[in-house]
């Protein structure tokens, strides 16, 4: 099997720039680096990560902690995170949590310390103080996808803004019998600064500046089926929505199909916006605000890289984008 030595005399290089090009760490030119890596494919050689492991004291791993694997939005962050994270040699190393106490101390008081990582990424995790403090204690990189954290480095969508821009729209319209799919703020899950939380909050305060008063809220769970259920209820009521605003594009194709069900027409009887960016949005013709999920994922692997090559941790907030994209499932209210 070839070693780092036969790939150095292809190349015509020593064996620290071989071990600089391949690892992506230290000063190699990108011409070095692409005849370094042409001669390593060349002869199938692959960097032992126990070698490595010793020399660097890394494990290339990076612990990603997500508490769904099964919706849209977390599925498709964890796809950029891999991009950014494979492309440098990395593996990901993963960690399913609920909302069950004792399942989330393992994960945090055991699991985490018994793996050997290299750094941490969080997805959409509202995390108490003895968590962060589990964390923290860790001694490596902690990058935070939303669940704003004061001492971790947290990249976030302003989700506010987000609720408010979707109801803007809808307001722009000419809407005023709006109703608001996701968080009715009844559950535990409500703490004011959670992402389905600061979305409501946005859809009620574009209300109260337009004068509308009455703040219509249907809880859903965030799946298609939720957000069905959700709309159905909205739109069978005595004096139905002439519009919904969903807090996830699945809630809001699941709106979409129970108007059809209900032999509703979309825009023309009702206009429905949602939020995420979901690739199915385009087939259903759904507006959105886009919150390029998969550009997160990739933002935080480049943040925990940062870190890794030596950069000073940014603790607080980092700004996302997002964007309204509008493929015409919004229109202005029948008559």
């Amino acid at each position: 099997m070839a070693g780092i030595d036969d790939v150095a005399r292809r190349a015509g290089v020593s064996t620290a720039t071989v071990s600089r090009a391949l690892s992506g760490r230290g000063p190699v030119s990108a011409a070095t680096r692409d005849r370094v890596r042409a001669a390593a494919d060349a002869l199938g050689y692959v960097v032992s990560a126990s070698a490595s492991s010793l020399a660097t004291g890394r494990t290339r791993a990076v612990g990603v902690v997500v508490p769904f694997l099964d919706r849209w939005f977390f599925s498709t962050v964890l796809a950029g995170i891999s991009d950014g994270l494979v492309r440098r040699g990395y593996d990901i190393t993963l960690y399913s949590v609920s909302e069950d106490p004792a399942g989330r101390r393992r994960v945090f008081d055991d699991h985490l310390r018994r793996q050997r990582i290299d750094a941490v990424i969080t997805i959409a995790l509202e995390l108490d103080a003895a968590e962060s403090a589990h964390l923290r204690g860790l001694g490596v990189p902690i990058v935070a996808i939303a669940g704003p954290n004061p001492l971790l480095t947290t990249l976030t969508v302003d989700d506010l803004a987000v609720g408010r821009l979707a109801t803007a729209h809808l307001l722009d319209l000419g809407h005023r019998r709006i109703a608001h799919i996701g968080d009715d703020g009844a559950g535990s899950a409500d703490t004011g600064s959670s992402v389905p939380a600061l979305r409501r909050r946005g859809f009620v305060q574009s209300l109260a500046d337009a004068g509308v008063d009455d703040a219509w809220v249907e809880a859903a769970d965030f799946t298609i089926e939720g957000g069905s259920a959700a709309a159905t209820r909205a739109l069978t009521a005595a004096s139905p929505p002439t519009a919904l605003f969903a807090a996830s594009d699945e809630m809001a194709i699941g709106a979409i199909l129970a108007a059809r069900a209900l032999g509703l027409r979309v825009p023309e009887d009702v206009s429905v916006i949602g939020v995420d960016g979901h690739e199915l949005g385009r087939w259903f013709g759904l507006t959105t605000v886009d919150q390029f999920a998969r550009g997160q994922g990739e933002r935080a692997a480049a943040e925990v890289l940062d870190e890794l090559d030596g950069a000073e941790p940014a603790r607080g907030r980092g700004t996302l984008p997002f964007e309204l994209v509008d493929r015409g499932s919004t229109a202005p209210p029948r008559g």
